[in-house]
């Protein structure tokens, strides 16, 4: 796995770089049509060897099955700061994106996008670098307040920072708790919470998301055996 070369290696140069991408972002456009092609992307860490593996799994939006999938595994691009793990994980994810020989009409992301201190999550920092559509949807609301949406499918309530609506908790399924949805890149909040209920017919999470953490799990292990 290559790390980019201008790639930030300390905390100031990061900060500095979300300052740069984050007027990039662009918080409006279309959910997927039918047919299209939408890839989750996780990762995994060996933190004793300080390794990471990606994930990118390809899925037909439709019928929700594998169309092609990839991983990429390497050295830990940057330390752990709060607020900067993109800068983590994004080397790796990209690597594994390249190994898919279609581009995807949207990423989904295990994280967040602009529901982040910055307004610069790694689904909106992946999606301004790469030019596609990303949204995030993350198992925790991270520091924004919220209510409890409704107990049935579907319902949602803001996910706010400071008065601003950041991304909504959106129920995925009956009487299980919310998963955190924000816009990444080129997609309206509105159409990132209609992919998201579109890719959850049966498990609180998305599929896209399920598949790649299963994958970059199993190649985390099979590089450090």
């Amino acid at each position: 796995m290559s790390v980019p070369a201008d790639w930030p290696t300390d905390e100031s140069t990061a900060l500095a770089e979300q300052q740069r991408l984050r007027p990039l972002v662009s918080a409006t456009g279309p959910a997927p049509a039918a047919g299209a092609l939408v890839a989750g992307v996780d990762v995994a860490y060996d933190d004793e060897r300080d390794v990471v593996a990606a994930a990118a799994v390809l899925l037909d939006y439709t019928t929700l099955e594998v169309v092609e999938q990839a991983t990429a595994v390497g050295p830990v691009a940057f330390p752990y700061l709060p607020g900067l793990l993109a800068f983590r994980e994004i080397p790796a994810v990209l690597e594994a994106l390249d190994g898919l020989t279609v581009e995807p009409d949207l990423v989904v992301c295990d994280g967040y996008g602009l529901a982040h201190p910055r307004r610069l999550g790694l689904a909106s920092h992946l999606g301004v670098r790469t030019g596609l559509r990303t949204i995030g949807v993350a198992k925790n609301p991270f520091t924004f307040t919220y209510g409890l949406p409704g107990a049935e499918r579907g319902s949602w309530t803001p996910l706010v920072d400071a008065g601003e609506e950041v991304g909504r908790a959106v129920r995925t399924r009956q009487g299980v708790k919310p998963v955190f949805v924000s816009v990444g890149h080129r997609i309206g909040l509105d159409e990132a919470v209609a992919a998201t209920l579109a890719l959850t017919p049966s498990f609180r999470l998305p599929e896209t998301t399920r598949r790649a953490d299963t994958l970059c799990r199993q190649a985390l292990a099979a590089a450090v055996r």
